[in-house]
């Protein structure tokens, strides 16, 4: 008897179908499919012999997978490449070329992929200015590897309250990334450290299921492509270089040589075994690429900071300025710069070398209404003092204004 293609998940039945896509690949999908339309096909006995589970669940595995775990129907799809013994030259020369100095955290991250898809991995982003790089290339590498388990998100995607397409995945990658709404962000920073979500389609009830997706970033906007600050531990930013070859065949040559890879992967040891949540230490993980990031993110909150309370002070001709944490904040998100109270705190007291009253005291603070005026109030409390002489000697383009 050929496969069925048929199976019963409680008391619903489905059809296990391939959907073509563009790029004359399949993805695996279940669509529901009526029990009277099953019958018409292929006569009433034959619902016998289609497979039936308890429920479904997605539960990953790439060395021993089972599409039947305890009675439950797994959906998670196994990968079409079985290890076996090969050359992996393109493959070691391609990672070399992403990772860098880091290739031996590169393989690591790979083999912890492959072998513990369930561990927590930090967000991976791969940036640079220039074309030809190899970044997207990475992600169509990783997608031949882990097939239908990796998919492909933009900002509408994570900002949408639906996720039944990529809430159960490994891999969920974005390329030419540039996240500019907060809430998108903070997203993907609890996501990349949770170990459950929310799962919901339209017209149907969200449910909770176990959560083991990674994330990677491809971004030409390599300065500015998302907003963190230098606390920020789950980003592994990699400037990667143009690629040294040209080889429009080098993709083929790389999926040619999974099976191999994959064999190599198991064989090789790590050669960091796992020291915090996210395996890396954020030593480990801490690039020029990141520091960069991180300083360029400081430098225009600063630059706002500096133009807005110069702003305030030329309006009520002050020679000083006074304003708690909170005031700052406040009158900040009502700009077009969105920062926390931790990197303003950071910034005022490390960089600014600003340090705030021991006590309360009485003070005028400034306040932006809802039509852009801009009013001083009565407050109490303990404040920073920022003066006018400050801002002009550390930001030479005030004047300009």
């Amino acid at each position: 008897m050929s496969k069925i293609p048929y199976l019963r998940i409680g008391t619903s039945y489905y059809k296990v179908v391939q959907v073509p896509t563009l790029h004359d690949q399949f993805n695996e999908s279940l669509v529901k499919w009526d029990i009277t339309t099953i019958i018409q096909d292929h006569g009433r006995p034959y619902l016998s012999d289609i497979p039936k589970y308890d429920g479904s669940i997605c539960f990953p595995n790439h060395i021993n997978f089972t599409k039947e775990k305890h009675g439950f129907y797994n959906t998670y799809s196994p990968i079409d490449h079985k290890p076996k013994e090969g050359d992996i030259k393109n493959t070691l020369k391609f990672f070399k070329h992403i990772f860098g100095r880091q290739i031996e955290i590169g393989l690591d991250y790979f083999k912890v992929l492959y072998v513990l898809p369930t561990q927590i991995l930090p967000v991976l982003c791969l940036v640079s200015k220039e074309r030809s790089t190899g970044k997207s290339t990475f992600l169509k590498y990783l997608k031949e590897v882990f097939g239908h388990n990796m998919t492909y998100l933009d900002s509408h995607s994570l900002n949408s309250n639906f996720n039944l397409d990529w809430g159960n995945k490994l891999l969920m990658g974005m390329d030419e990334a540039f996240l500019q709404k907060e809430e998108i962000t903070e997203k993907i920073k609890y996501l990349s450290t949770t170990n459950k979500n929310k799962i919901e389609a339209k017209g149907k009830e969200r449910f909770e299921v176990d959560f083991f997706g990674k994330f990677i970033m491809c971004s030409n906007k390599e300065d500015s492509f998302i907003k963190i600050d230098s606390d920020e531990t789950r980003f592994w930013v990699i400037k990667v270089p143009t690629l040294s070859f040209d080889d429009v065949a080098f993709l083929d040559k790389l999926i040619k040589e999974i099976p191999a890879f994959l064999n190599y992967t198991l064989q090789r040891k790590f050669t960091y075994e796992r020291k915090t949540r996210m395996w890396f230490t954020p030593e480990q993980i801490r690039t020029t690429a990141l520091i960069k990031l991180v300083n360029n993110n400081r430098n225009r909150v600063q630059k706002e900071i500096a133009h807005l309370l110069f702003s305030v002070m030329e309006k009520f001709d002050l020679d000083e300025i006074n304003f708690s944490i909170m005031d700052l904040l406040y009158n900040l998100n009502k700009t077009r710069i969105k920062t926390d109270i931790t990197q303003l705190r950071n910034l005022l007291q490390n960089d600014w070398k600003i340090e705030r009253k021991n006590n309360s005291f009485a003070y005028s603070k400034f306040t932006i209404l809802s039509d852009g005026e801009i009013i001083l109030i009565d407050s109490k409390g303990r404040y920073f003092t920022v003066t006018k002489s400050f801002l002009l000697k550390n930001f030479d383009d005030l004047m300009t204004e």
